[in-house]
């Protein structure tokens, strides 16, 4: 009988805080990004290990590898585009390898739920010479994360972990696990042959690598990471991750070849299971990865000549691509309407982009954040938006190519989070190239479009706890920026103000939006005022619902309902304040001119 004490309910990201817990993680850093966020929310309730949040992804690994190099196991966890911007020390640290156990995590995102791109980061592991380990749901991946460590120590290697969106965030039984210990032991131990990667340093690790893979060529054949379930032999199935479990559903009574490891690939067990199959499909997510390196083998299969490259798939998309005749009707959803996300209620960048929405011939170059959604109507005041901290090296760039056709014109939008991580350096090239734009930082004291996560502009780290503040003028004024000049967003006009000026100077400007986000714990529990509406003052000019904001509504009037009501036979309708969804910011009243929206009570 199972001690129901040591089995919990837990999703994919809580399941690996558990794993690095167990395995003896002792140092975890990395930056929010979904679908990974959760795990260093998770590890950092658990006590003896340290974590923190980075101000980006490539500090994050570098801290992790940091740790390693003093013999301690260490977890660096980001989402599959924070891999490109950890990518430099992430290929050499290949080469160094480390001391205690490395695990480099990365979530992928198919189907683009909250990211920028559909990127399929196994072709890392493939081109950065690493161990790959993928997991399918929860509890395989507390299993595989621990072996993760023992595989890194084990062969002197980082190893990369991914997982994707619905490995991340379903739940699944899990089951508590024993303390792990590391083999090394904490404490410096100068390697400078093996930490140091000069050419004639790194061109001997290079030799190392590749004997490693080698050893994981081997481990590949022989592990449980790669197992055959044994089924129909008339279709073979090589799968591996979340889309193991769309085939099992699919097809369960077929033969499969899972993969545990996604890299390196176990050639000869591949290619004695393809033997025994009279058709075989190779089943995964976004690129053909399996697919090519098997075909490389000699192997013939099916994949994307019949399973889609985009988006992500599940049990009827593989039925249906496989044996179309049979599939049935799964999964069908009811046809509803679309619901586009949007900015909350009382939201400090509604008031930027309000005011950006109304200048004419101005670029607004965005960036990622909960503000990319200024994109979107009502305000449509978004005009690019590529990468982390693109968005003020874009408008230096369009700066420097327009010319003085450009002047006035360039706006850039970064948020406080997103400025920490990537948006420094691009501010300090733009004063440094004599540019001529301007610069919005959209300071809400906290790093909002993954769940509120504290960064170093917040004053508190990851458990809560009083830390150093960067002081974002200071900042930026001795990077060199002459101009710099605090505004509050929710006073619309002076909002307004604000921007004229800084668009008229022929050098670079910085204001900093300053407002904190709604959902902020403190903001939460204060106790705000609602705005209502006094509809029979509504004039229908619908400056309100310009807005975008979700607490106010539109009534709209056919002309016999506005003579009915009292109104101007031509009104078409009318503005409503929902009171429980108002967090009283006021940016609704500072635009009415009639008087029509007012503090409940006043």
């Amino acid at each position: 009988m199972t001690d129901s004490s040591t089995v919990l309910w837990m999703s994919g990201n809580e399941a690996i805080a558990l794993a690095a817990y167990e395995a003896g993680v002792k140092v975890a850093s990395g930056y929010p990004g979904t679908p990974s966020t959760e795990i260093m929310e998770n590890l950092s309730r658990y006590e003896g290990v340290y974590t923190e949040w980075a101000p980006n992804e490539k500090v994050g690994l570098e801290v992790a590898i940091g740790a390693s190099f003093a013999g301690v196991r260490a977890l660096a966890t980001m989402k599959h585009v924070g891999v490109n911007v950890a990518a430099d020390p992430l290929f050499t640290a290949s080469y160094t390898g480390g001391r205690g156990g490395l695990v480099v995590l990365t979530a992928d995102d198919p189907e683009m739920h909250s990211s920028q791109n559909e990127q399929d980061n196994r072709n890392y592991a493939y081109a950065a010479k690493l161990p790959m380990l993928e997991p399918s749901d929860p509890s395989e991946a507390k299993t595989l994360l621990k072996e993760a460590f023992e595989l890194s120590e084990r062969l002197d290697t980082p190893v990369l972990f991914r997982i994707t969106t619905r490995v991340a965030h379903v739940k699944g039984v899990v089951s508590k696990g024993e303390m792990m210990t590391s083999a090394a032991t904490c404490g410096i131990e100068k390697m400078p042959a093996k930490f140091v990667m000069l050419p004639g340093n790194a061109r001997n690790r290079r030799k190392v690598v590749e004997e490693r893979m080698g050893e994981l060529r081997k481990i590949a054949e022989t592990d449980e990471y790669n197992r055959v379930e044994a089924g129909d032999r008339k279709r073979g199935f090589i799968t591996g991750g979340v889309s193991y479990l769309y085939v099992k559903e699919a097809f369960p009574e077929a033969t499969v070849l899972k993969l545990g490891m996604s890299w390196p690939l176990p050639e000869e067990k591949i290619k004695a299971f393809a033997a025994t199959v009279d058709e075989l499909f190779v089943v995964e997510e976004l690129d053909p990865f399996l697919e090519h390196h098997i075909k490389a083998m000699g192997v013939a299969c099916h994949g994307k000549d019949c399973i889609p490259n985009q988006g992500e798939l599940n049990t009827a998309i593989v039925r249906k691509a496989i044996d179309p005749g049979s599939a049935p009707k799964l999964f069908s959803a009811p046809d509803l309407p679309m619901r586009p996300p949007n900015m909350c209620a009382g939201c400090p960048h509604r008031g930027v982009f309000y005011n950006l929405s109304r200048m004419k011939d101005i670029f607004v170059s965005g960036d990622i954040g909960c503000y990319t959604l200024g994109f979107l109507p009502p305000l449509s005041a978004m005009d690019s938006c590529v990468c982390m901290g693109a968005s003020v090296t874009i408008a230096h760039g369009m700066a420097k190519a327009l010319g003085a056709a450009g002047k006035g014109k360039l706006v850039s939008v970064i948020g406080d989070s997103t400025f920490i991580h990537s948006g420094i350096t691009g501010l300090i090239n733009s004063v440094y190239n004599n540019s001529a734009s301007v610069l919005i930082i959209l300071d809400n004291r906290i790093t909002a479009m993954t769940g509120q996560q504290n960064n170093p502009a917040s004053g508190c780290n990851i458990k809560g706890e009083p830390a150093n503040s960067i002081d974002l003028e200071e900042l930026c004024r001795a990077v060199g920026v002459k101009h710099v000049d605090e505004v509050n967003p929710h006073d619309i006009s002076a909002c307004k103000t604000a921007l004229k000026t800084a668009l008229d100077r022929d050098e670079m400007s910085v204001l900093i939006s300053r407002a904190p986000c709604v959902l902020i714990p403190e903001m939460k529990k204060a106790q705000h005022i609602p705005y209502l509406t006094t509809t029979e003052n509504c004039s229908g000019c619908r400056s309100c619902v310009q807005l975008g904001c979700p607490a106010i509504s539109w009534t709209p009037l056919t002309p016999e309902e506005a003579e009915a009501l009292g109104y101007k036979k031509k009104q078409k309708g009318f503005a409503v304040i929902t009171e429980v969804q108002c967090n009283g910011c006021g940016q609704c009243a500072a635009l009415c001119k009639f008087e029509a929206i007012n503090r409940k009570g006043e």
